[in-house]
């Protein structure tokens, strides 16, 4: 049974950081394509950063781009989402999610596997 679990969620002021981390069971995660999604209310969910499977390249949303590090520790079967100089429009509920059959891509459709997601608040 795939289970992925996302944490590290929580409320932080702006220009502050978290990271986030989805561990996985189930599945081995370098063989999946692992996205980073995000949903604040009222919109829809939106793809933030995503790592290959095939390579390891790494995706990420123009908005979160030179902020957001995404990397994965293969010994702890786990990814991360290392998120700097947050802004209040960072604030959502993350989700990761993982895909044994995409190369790269962050359309919420092409994932197959879903974490329950952790809420990011940021404010002052």
């Amino acid at each position: 049974q795939v289970q992925l679990v996302e944490s590290g969620g929580g409320l932080v002021q702006p220009g502050g950081s978290l990271r986030l981390s989805c561990a996985a069971s189930g599945i081995t995660l370098d063989a999946y394509t692992i996205g980073w999604f995000r949903q604040a209310p009222g919109k829809e969910r939106e793809g933030v950063s995503c790592i290959s499977s095939s390579d390891g390249s790494t995706y990420y949303a123009d908005s979160v781009k030179g902020r957001f590090t995404i990397s994965r520790d293969n010994a702890k079967n786990t990814v991360y989402l290392q998120m700097n100089s947050l802004k209040p429009e960072d604030t959502a509920v993350y989700y990761c999610a993982a895909d044994p059959w995409i190369v790269a891509g962050m359309s919420s459709q092409s994932y197959d596997y879903w974490g329950q997601g952790t809420q990011v608040i940021v404010s002052s």
